[in-house]
């Protein structure tokens, strides 16, 4: 419950952007551009005239925009020490003031050099109160749109954790089942390796209930993935033959939830092996795509491909594996299935981690 809080405590206190990312600065250029325009047709075309007008409100504003931006910059790690309300009052503070300094550099430039009597007013504290006003009416609402924004993305956040945590849990039940029958299997058939098949199993559910919020490496996923066919391959002898052609070069640079390849390769042994009296091969390709990872899992498909030969189950865990890769890495995530020269064929796309 305390880390809970601590952590609920540190996401309130992240709640404004890296302004020292490009993205951000880009619309922060954009946001004070716009204001200059608006502020320009507030003023009814007077001054210099509406492009001239416009050219120096818009470099007092990109000036102090940037500025300000600098300035939570290099805040950032002390903001990211305070709560929620700490921080927004500390930034909301840092800005106007920011604002108000600028302005009176400003003032004194203009009065200085004479570049400034036709857009600003005979009295300072006119213009400074003026600019302090905007930037404090204007700084309340970023604040409070950046607050709003980072609670909706909270709120996603939680939501989709709990539909990924609710969908890991229909998934290991299947996977307790489905292993307990091949070890019952393997004790009527080979009492010799069932001892050994104990051991897989513990090791498997060992990895299997272990809950990372971040995932596990592709690695580590392809470990399990091949335990349990080592196990299914004690049960099933000549029948189960499986291929791997894993470039391991990149596992380590993708993660993924738990249990996403294994419920794969086990609708690969239930549905496209032990419905054929023969057995059959199942091949598994793991393939570095640059800035994705390809994995291909291929099964035959049963000898009697008119009838209705998926068997209970099958659709729910593609469908299970496919809302959590969904859930847990965005629309870059996909999974695909196909029935070609007679085998049937699941292609999973897997961002790799951002450098």
């Amino acid at each position: 419950m305390i880390q809970a809080l601590q952590d609920r405590r540190q996401a309130d206190s992240e709640f404004l952007p890296d302004f020292c990312a490009a993205p951000v600065l880009l619309v922060v250029v954009l946001a004070a551009q716009l204001l200059a325009f608006l502020l320009v047709l507030a003023r009814g075309f007077v001054g210099m005239g509406f492009w001239i007008d416009l050219g120096v409100i818009s470099l007092f504003l990109q000036w102090i925009a940037l500025s300000s931006a600098a300035l939570i910059c290099a805040m950032r790690a002390w903001l990211s020490r305070l709560s929620g309300p700490q921080a927004a009052t500390l930034a909301y503070v840092a800005l106007v003031s920011a604002t108000l300094a600028l302005s009176v550099v400003a003032w004194l430039v203009a009065e200085r050099s004479g570049l400034g009597v036709d857009w600003t007013p005979d009295n300072a504290w006119v213009f400074l109160l003026r600019n302090t006003a905007i930037s404090a009416i204007v700084s309340a609402v970023v604040l409070r749109y950046f607050y709003v924004q980072h609670q909706w993305k909270e709120n996603v956040r939680r939501e989709a954790a709990a539909r990924i945590e609710a969908l890991q849990a229909r998934i290991r039940p299947h996977f307790l089942f489905n292993s307990l029958n091949t070890v019952a299997a393997l004790i009527a058939i080979k009492p010799e390796h069932a001892e050994r098949a104990v051991e897989d199993l513990s090791d498997l559910f060992r990895a299997s209930l272990t809950d990372d919020p971040d995932g596990v490496s592709l690695a580590d996923e392809i470990a399990l993935a091949e335990r349990y066919l080592h196990l299914e391959a004690l049960r099933l002898g000549d029948r189960l033959v499986v291929e791997w052609d894993v470039e391991s070069g990149s596992l380590d640079q993708v993660r993924v939830p738990r249990l996403i390849i294994q419920p794969l390769v086990e609708n690969a042994v239930y549905h496209g092996i032990e419905t054929r009296p023969d057995g059959g091969r199942v091949e598994v390709v793991v393939r570095d795509r640059g800035g994705w990872v390809e994995v291909v899992i291929r099964n035959p498909l049963p000898e009697d491909v008119d009838r209705k030969s998926t068997r209970e189950g099958h659709q729910m865990a593609l469908n299970n594996v496919s809302q959590r890769l969904s859930l847990s890495l965005g629309h870059e995530a996909r999974l695909e299935t196909e029935r070609s020269d007679g085998a049937f064929i699941t292609r999973l796309r897997l961002p790799k981690l951002q450098e």
